[in-house]
């Protein structure tokens, strides 16, 4: 079983959101929970950033598509949120 299928699994139910398929399982990092009983997938950022540079964007533009079409996507309460990593190294 992928971890996909795995969160999906566990998640089932939830409004969590997961980001397109396949494409950025490898950036999965966990999943949230809050006081409120709801949970989110979380995404290492620079991981996300890395991804969209291996399909051939500049460095500049995967931050600037990051910015603007996954971090900066609100598409409701499941929305995942992205960690930044840099700061625990």
């Amino acid at each position: 079983m992928s971890t996909r299928e795995k969160i999906a699994s566990y998640l089932e139910g939830s409004e969590a959101l997961l980001l397109e398929p396949e494409i950025f399982d490898d950036a999965i990092i966990g999943i949230t929970e809050r006081a409120d009983g709801g949970q989110l997938v979380a995404y290492d950022r620079t991981r996300v950033i890395d991804i969209l540079e291996a399909q051939g964007m500049s460095r500049d533009e995967a931050e600037e598509y990051y910015s603007f079409n996954t971090c900066g996507a609100w598409v409701g309460e499941g929305t995942p949120i992205f960690v930044d990593t840099r700061w625990a190294e």
